[in-house]
């Protein structure tokens, strides 16, 4: 089947940019990581992640670590397990 059909989408530079940085590292071209999510879209007759709101306590999270407060840091996997007491 012949490609032939044109998407167009404004974004935020930036996320542009972050998003074929992404792509890049998994080998694939825009046009290629478009056609995938689409694919998905078919295959799974809708999105292929979940959409949700975040609640309040996960809004107050993103907030806090945003602002760079409330964070553990962890020195490498070994120290994060040690920390979680696992």
């Amino acid at each position: 089947m012949s490609k032939t059909a044109t998407i167009r989408a404004r974004v935020q530079p930036e996320l542009k940019n972050k998003a074929e940085d992404v792509f890049r590292r998994l080998g694939l071209t825009t046009t290629q990581a478009i056609a995938l999510f689409y694919k998905q879209v078919e295959l799974r007759d809708g999105l292929p992640f979940d959409i949700v709101i975040p609640n309040k306590t996960t809004r107050r999270t993103f907030a806090s670590t945003d602002a760079g407060r409330d964070l553990i840091v962890c020195q490498d996997a070994d120290d994060m397990f040690r920390k979680l007491g696992i």
